[in-house]
């Protein structure tokens, strides 16, 4: 499970999941910082990540041109960098069927609280 970390989640939060996320980075760790949602988007489809926002806009974008990249979305609001870690650990077992159980396949959003 590769998770790209939109630019407005810390990238401190990536050294605190790593374990159960390996290979998941934040945007602006691969120079992505002021790209647009479109590329960013289409870069996380390109490389198989699922991007992980506090942004709506990916949740748009997946309506108009489906999926992937699927979109976890931390409806949550500003938070924490430790906080976000623990919700992403907490939650891991979910978004792990989220990504890969069958029945979840025509799914592009998972909205976690």
């Amino acid at each position: 499970m590769k998770l790209l970390l939109d630019q407005n989640i810390s990238f401190r939060v990536i050294k605190k999941i790593a374990h159960l996320y390996p290979d998941s980075k934040q945007v602006t760790g691969l120079g992505l910082t002021d790209a647009s949602d479109i590329s960013i988007w289409q870069y996380a489809k390109n490389q198989d990540f699922t991007i992980v926002t506090f942004d709506a806009d990916f949740y748009d974008i997946a309506n108009i041109k489906g999926h992937p990249p699927k979109i976890i979305w931390l409806r949550t609001g500003n938070t924490r960098t430790d906080n976000i870690a623990k919700l992403l650990i907490e939650k891991a077992e979910y978004i792990k069927e989220f990504l890969v159980k069958r029945e979840y396949t025509e799914m592009a959003c998972l909205e976690i609280k």
